[in-house]
């Protein structure tokens, strides 16, 4: 890429750049889920409320191109349980890549970003959910050696809840 990427923790300076990134880089679900259903997820990814949440308890990796926000993933740490993550558990969410900025390796590094970040400060379990209509970052996933662990409905679409043991991260899970 003849741009340079730029990698750093985004502030509350980020918050609309955060919030459009959703919307721009989740766009192409919107045919894969009922109107409805894309318009709950459109509204979580855009609401300001909702966004500031996580800026608030989460650190948040971005990438930038000159000065667009490229790529964005939501890091949040143990102690903060939900209906799907446990509260010994960190997980990512929301990891997003401009669909004009793919095929760069964006979203590989920010998943890095946050491994590495994960285990610096001792986390034991990393957990993430992605869903069927979501095969490149399944794949993604995947390779990195996140394990299926819970199936769920969500949205009307199979969603699946991956976890990965940080005890067994390697610099080779962290290349890939």
């Amino acid at each position: 890429m003849s741009k340079d990427l730029k990698y750093r923790v985004a502030d509350i300076n980020d918050l609309e750049g955060l919030r459009q990134l959703g919307k721009i880089s989740y766009a192409e679900y919107s045919n894969a889920l009922s109107t409805e259903n894309w318009n709950t997820l459109s509204a979580i990814l855009e609401s300001e409320e909702n966004v500031l949440n996580l800026i608030e308890i989460s650190k948040i990796f971005i990438c930038e191109i000159d000065s667009d926000i490229a790529g964005m993933i939501y890091f949040i740490p143990n102690g903060n349980p939900t209906e799907l993550y446990e509260s010994d558990w960190c997980y990512i969410r929301f990891l997003g890549v401009d669909p004009k900025y793919r095929g760069h390796g964006i979203g590989k590094e920010l998943v890095n970003l946050c491994l590495a970040y994960a285990k610096k400060n001792g986390e034991k379990t990393i957990a993430l959910h992605t869903s069927e209509f979501m095969n490149a970052a399944r794949v993604m996933y995947e390779k990195k050696g996140f394990k299926r662990v819970k199936e769920i409905k969500r949205l009307g679409k199979k969603y699946w809840v991956y976890t990965m043991k940080l005890s067994f991260i390697t610099k080779l899970n962290l290349k890939t």
